[in-house]
């Protein structure tokens, strides 16, 4: 089946879609709608029309573009309009959290899947209300019971709808621990008497990020996590906004 018959089918299909759609669902949506038994678009087909579409509307000329996010393929806005179309949709697509509820959320996204007595030992606090309203708000989900815990207690993980909202298809795609905090600790680097030899070793000594942080810091660097994610909801970058 030629590229040209079905890239029309896929691009109705994305826009009309509301929420993300996997190659593999539009594959088998096209075939349906067009209705071919023997010449049936195949799925590295569908894969290379869906890189076409993204790099025909990777244009300057579009103001939307094509994107994988979320678990999916969706049409988004581009970043620089995203002042533009929040005029008419105001706070509908910001989720603002509470610090709480924001520190809780950077845990569950990097320790996940985690049970809320394996996050109360990191914030130190109670979590049921943060855990409710990221539960409320669709960013996490329960994914299951801990079945070598005592009570059997639910672990949760985050939602496709959290990787959507940032952007990413999978945790993996979450800046890394040591990347967040590298620029802090470059910049508590201390005074030197001004030999360059001893400022070079401290310097050195202060880069080097090793292995994983132990346990006593978690806690901070979660912190550091949470107010980068925070920047990342609130910048023109993110959200963006379907198209």
């Amino acid at each position: 089946m030629e590229l040209s018959q079905i890239i029309p089918h896929i691009e109705a299909l994305i826009f009309a879609s509301d929420k993300p759609l996997t190659s593999l669902e539009i594959t088998e949506y096209v075939n349906t709608a067009l209705g071919f038994i023997e010449d049936r678009a195949s799925h590295e087909q569908v894969e290379s029309a869906l890189e076409g579409i993204k790099e025909k509307y990777n244009s300057e000329f579009y103001s939307f573009e094509l994107k994988q996010s979320g678990g999916g393929w969706q049409f988004l806005t581009k970043p620089e309009y995203h002042k533009t179309v929040a005029l008419i949709n105001g706070d509908k697509f910001i989720k603002r959290l509470s610090s709480a509820a924001l520190e809780t959320l950077a845990i569950i996204a990097y320790k996940q899947p985690i049970t809320k007595s394996e996050i109360e030992s990191i914030r130190g606090v109670n979590c049921d209300y943060a855990v409710q309203k990221l539960l409320e708000k669709d960013l996490v989900i329960i994914s299951g019971r801990n079945e070598h815990a005592v009570g059997k207690p639910l672990i949760y993980s985050t939602s496709k709808s959290f990787m959507d909202y940032f952007g990413i298809n999978s945790a993996d795609e979450l800046p890394k621990i040591n990347e967040v905090l590298m620029d802090e600790m470059v910049k508590a680097t201390i005074m030197t008497d001004g030999n360059p030899d001893t400022e070079n070793e401290q310097q050195e000594t202060t880069v080097d990020m090793g292995n994983e942080p132990e346990t006593d810091t978690v806690t901070e660097i979660i912190t550091e996590t949470a107010e980068v994610l925070t920047e990342t909801a609130s910048t023109e970058e993110e959200p963006h906004e379907s198209a």
